[in-house]
Formats: structure tokens, sequence, C-alpha cells
């Protein structure tokens, strides 16, 4: 087994107490740290995130599997930046306004990091204007993410859009929408570029967006 293994098993287990000095370790041995992120930590998410659209694992193991992994992120930070390592792409996300529920979306935050993504996070309770004004704000982000966890609060997701497509800024972000009532009907419906049903899904569809 290599370090990569090592660090990769870690993750999947949730053992954050272990990844970090291990991926200090991997440095102190020389290892590239993009080969780190690349060959140990985003791979054991990614058989994380499978288990988890199979069945075969559930919220609880993806959040700390996820925390584990944000536990070797933060020690590889520096390091890539020195590299160089641009991100895959940038994200917004937010829970649509009304809406307080946070942890499908803290979820999909967590999982389209370990993409390699640089994603920022408005919150919940998010209005169509605070996404607008952030767009205006970073004319650099790729995807847009609506998160809604009530049937009550699914028309903010297409008020958003709306609002995404009247500030004339539609054209330069792909939006995923996703939440417990949200559908693939009603993606098509509100004109999101996705819909995705958990997590996983959304991390790999989001890499496919950036990539065209």
């Amino acid at each position: 087994m290599t370090i990569y293994d090592d660090i990769s098993s870690a993750v999947q287990r949730g053992k954050r107490k272990e990844v970090a000095p291990l991926v200090q370790q991997a440095l102190d041995e020389g290892c590239d740290p993009v080969a780190i992120l690349n060959e140990g930590l985003i791979p054991a998410m990614t058989i994380v995130g499978d288990k988890f659209s199979a069945g075969e694992a559930f919220v609880p193991e993806m959040l700390v599997a996820a925390r584990a992994m944000a536990a070797g992120t933060e020690v590889l930070k520096p390091h890539l930046a020195a590299a160089g390592a641009e991100p895959v792409g940038k994200a917004v996300i937010g829970t649509v306004k009304g809406d307080m529920h946070d942890i499908g979306k803290n979820l999909v935050r967590m999982m389209i990091e370990s993409k390699g993504f640089e994603v920022t996070d408005l919150g919940v309770d998010v209005a169509p204007e605070q996404f607008v004004t952030f767009l205006q704000e970073h004319d650099d982000v790729d995807i847009v993410c609506c998160s809604a966890l009530l049937t009550t609060t699914m028309p903010e997701i297409g008020a958003t859009i709306r609002a995404i497509e009247e500030a004339g800024l539609r054209d330069k972000v792909k939006v995923m929408v996703g939440g417990a009532p949200v559908t693939q009907a009603f993606a098509d419906e509100v004109g999101a570029d996705a819909y995705t049903p958990d997590a996983g899904a959304a991390a790999v569809r989001a890499v496919e967006l950036v990539r065209g």
C-alpha cells in the first residue's frame, strides 16, 4: 500500500484525526501536493459518493468522510497554492429563500469541493437577489447550485433562475438544482442545466458541466 492508499482509506473510514498527519507525512516524503489530492483524497470521496448513490452508505458516513477529507485539504491548501494548482471550477451554493435546511446543501458543497472546486456557500434562506449580487461581484463563477428541501420553497428555485436571466447573467453560468422534493421534470420546467438526486451525483455532474 502506498501513502495515497493510506490517505484514501482513512478518508473513507471518516478518520479525520488520521488524515491530516498522513497528508503531512506524504508532503514530508516529497509527494506532489496535486498528486496527494488526485490520488489520495479525491478517489476516496468518489468511492464514498458511489456507495451513497448505490444505497450502500448513508448521510452520516458521507458527512464524516467529507470532514475527514476537509482536514486533509486544509493541510494541502498552502502547498497547492504554491504549486499554482488552479481549481477545477468555481461554484456558489445556497438553500433558497424561505428554506432553512442545510444538511443536504452542506453535503453537496463538500462533495463538489472534493472534486477540486472552489465553492462559496451563501447559507440558507438565500433570496434570488443575493445570488444575482454574488454573480455580479464574481464574474468567474461557473456553477450556481440551488437547494430546496420543502415543496413550498421549490418555486424560489424558478424565481432565482429568472432573476439570473433578468440580470443578463444566465449564459455565463450553469444552474444545478436539487433537494428532496426536486425532480428532473421540475428542473426542466424551471430551465435548470442539471438535476441530481444526491450529493455524489452532484459532484460528478459539476465536473461534467465545467468540462463541457
